[in-house]
């Protein structure tokens, strides 16, 4: 069983940044790939960015340049760098992990980039 939780969500102006956190519960932080995916209004869920075991990135193509994942093993907490948001960044940002073939993830915290 692994718990995730997000903070770090806000109303920032376009142009602005963010830093999103995402704590997990499971001693095995640093061997599991941590994803962060978002949700805008009347849309589907899709993927933003994820980091490996090995600190390997990826990034969809629209957040490439702006948004950077990291992760701090010692404080299992995985991290999203938002910077040069846009208005269509607005949305649920939620944070994913695959653990023993289970599928987990957090509650989500909302990020509104409007001026």
């Amino acid at each position: 069983q692994v718990q995730l939780v997000e903070s770090g969500g806000g109303l920032v102006q376009p142009g602005g940044s963010l830093r999103l956190s995402c704590s997990a519960s499971t001693s095995i932080f640093s061997l599991i790939v941590k994803r962060w995916f978002r949700q805008a209004p009347g849309k589907q869920r899709e993927f933003v960015a994820r980091i490996t075991s090995d600190g390997n990135t990826d990034y969809a193509d629209s957040v490439k340049g702006r948004f950077a994942i990291s992760r701090d093993d010692a404080e299992r907490t995985v991290y999203l760098q938002m910077n040069s948001l846009k208005p269509e960044d607005t949305g649920v940002y939620y944070c994913h992990t695959i653990l023993s073939s289970r599928v987990y993830w957090g509650q989500g915290t909302q990020v509104t980039v409007s001026s």
